[in-house]
């Protein structure tokens, strides 16, 4: 596929959807709903159907964006174009741990080959589920997350570590100096 700047990705996109990107298009031309979809399981699928070239996922995956609406959004200097998200746009598939302690450095690998290291530029949030669990994410940049997948989230647990003293004790991680509290869940919490 030529050259992957951000310009290639609607040509790209044309590609994929059998049609080229008209000429002379203004900035960020709505170019609305066209059946752009992220899985919960992180495939890329154009109405449906999944975009099984990687290079060309990564391509679309460096111009996605999230906007202030919530929405996510390829864009480009020239169009923008709605993707329909179910969870989140990556998955932490592996984790690599450095060190011990508050010394702990927890790196997180993307689906796409995305590397980041958890601290205070790339947090560790947590969504707390009905089950009394919790779902871990990791910013991977600007607004955009990676959700860790099942065995990513069994090794972090594996790391957790109670911090503090007495009632204000809390489980959690250490990565890059910062601690990451779990989400206590409703019915440990005393009223």
């Amino acid at each position: 596929m030529g050259r992957q700047d951000k310009k290639g990705v609607f040509v790209a996109l044309g590609e994929v959807c059998g049609k080229s990107a008209p000429p002379g298009r203004r900035a960020h031309q709505d170019c609305g709903d066209i059946g752009l979809k992220i899985g919960r399981d992180g495939i890329w699928c154009y109405q449906n159907s999944a975009i099984g070239r990687k290079p060309l996922v990564k391509l679309f995956a460096s111009v996605l964006r999230r906007e202030d609406d919530g929405q996510y959004y390829l864009v480009t200097p020239a169009e923008k174009v709605l993707v329909h998200v179910e969870d989140a746009p990556f998955l932490a598939v592996e984790m690599t741990i450095v060190g011990r302690g508050k010394q702990q450095r927890l790196a997180f690998r993307t689906n796409l080959d995305d590397v980041v290291e958890a601290g205070p530029k790339h947090p560790l949030t947590f969504r707390p589920e009905k089950s009394g669990s919790f779902t871990p994410f990791v910013l991977v940049r600007d607004k955009l997350k990676a959700r860790l997948t099942r065995p990513v989230y069994y090794e972090l647990v594996a790391v957790a570590v109670n911090e503090g003293k007495g009632e204000k004790r809390e489980l959690g991680v250490w990565s890059g100096g910062t601690f990451f509290p779990f989400p206590v869940p409703p019915a440990s919490r005393k009223s």
